[in-house]
């Protein structure tokens, strides 16, 4: 497994960064190679992306997710992958996204270009992508603000 931390500030609230990245079905819009995220249910996703020039799916769990604080996930078929994003308030108009990806490439390619650093690069454009989203837009294109503690458990925002 490889790991890769980056992070990025951005000019919105924590709360609108947060709201931003439970868009999953937006992820292409910011995501380099990602082609479609379909959200299946609260904790479920299907990815479709070009990794390495090669077109590839698999399915993901939401395994934690605590508004304006944390998202982490798990893949469940597919090359093996994880990770989690965190969300902090540097000020009322400021947010410090900090994300963590664990992943196992496959193949020649993809080993290749691990050794080159271009998952790393292509993880910190993605940041760097959502950042000029999000503050282009100053709004969220929608929010969940459901929380889910552990595989299953879900427990909805109480209004």
């Amino acid at each position: 497994m490889e790991t890769v931390e980056k992070s990025c500030e951005v000019n919105v609230p924590v709360n609108t960064a947060y709201n931003q990245w439970t868009q999953f079905e937006d992820f292409p819009k910011f995501m380099e190679g990602v082609k479609e995220v379909r959200q299946l249910d609260d904790t479920h996703l299907h990815w479709h992306a070009e990794i390495a020039g090669k077109d590839k799916e698999w399915d993901a769990q939401i395994t934690e997710q605590i508004p304006d604080k944390r998202i982490a996930w798990r893949s469940t078929s597919g090359a093996p992958n994880g990770g989690v994003v965190t969300f902090h308030r540097i000020d009322d108009n400021t947010t410090r996204i900090m994300l963590q990806m664990d992943y196992e490439p496959e193949g020649v390619v993809e080993n290749v270009g691990n050794a080159m650093g271009v998952f790393t690069r292509r993880v910190e454009g993605d940041l760097e992508r959502f950042k000029e989203f999000i503050e282009s837009r100053g709004q969220e294109t929608g929010a969940w603000r459901g929380q889910v503690n552990q595989p299953g458990s879900i427990q909805q925002p109480r209004t």
